[in-house]
């Protein structure tokens, strides 16, 4: 998955970079807040972030706040990290948008940790995105059989477009995932098969 990070100091961003790569992190770094907001507005941005808090350009709580206004916003995963410890201070870095934060000097396992929870996350959000649309498309052919449906009272074939007609069966079959089996009612069976088996013996 692909992280971005975004970290003014050069020696804090390249320990990050490294920690990700090393486990199997593509990573996009940018080196202020003006140049990570530059990449999240592409269509490709990474969904998982870790932003610094102090930064030039557009400060972390800044950029969550400016991603929760858009229409994808909640699409993204975002820590915050700070060398900030007071709890005001997290307080107000989860209600500009974050999701989780760390504390500077970092832990390399804990970060990982986090990581991995926001990966879940993000995936799951994909997931169910990916569900809802199959049921969207499903509920539109579903809809495509509600309503009226001009049938022709002696051979019961419905009008699919202005001069064609088709079979019932094959109308519904191109407008759903339904599949018939042929049988015979009772009736049918004694008005037609009934006479034929008759004649035959």
């Amino acid at each position: 998955m692909r992280v971005l990070i975004a970290e003014d100091a050069a020696v804090s961003r390249r320990v990050l970079e490294a920690t990700l790569r090393k486990s199997d992190y593509e990573v996009l770094t940018t080196c202020d807040g003006t140049e990570a907001w530059e990449a999240l507005e592409k269509p490709d941005a990474p969904r998982l972030l870790i932003l610094d808090w102090m930064m030039p350009g557009m400060a972390g709580p800044e950029i969550c706040a400016a991603l929760r206004k858009r229409e994808d916003g909640d699409s993204f995963y975002i820590i915050l990290l700070t060398a900030k410890t007071q709890k005001q201070d997290i307080v107000e870095g989860l209600k500009a948008g974050a999701d989780d934060y760390l504390t500077k000097p970092f832990h390399r396992d804990e970060l990982l940790a986090r990581l991995s929870a926001g990966r879940r996350i993000i995936e799951l959000q994909q997931r169910l995105a990916v569900r809802i649309g199959e049921l969207e498309q499903a509920l539109a052919e579903v809809k495509q059989l509600s309503g009226l449906l001009p049938i022709c009272a002696y051979c019961k074939r419905i009008r699919g477009g202005e001069d064609y007609w088709q079979a019932v069966e094959e109308y519904i079959t191109s407008h759903s995932h339904a599949q018939f089996s042929h049988g015979v009612c009772p009736e049918c069976y004694e008005k037609h098969v009934r006479p034929e088996l008759d004649q035959l013996q």
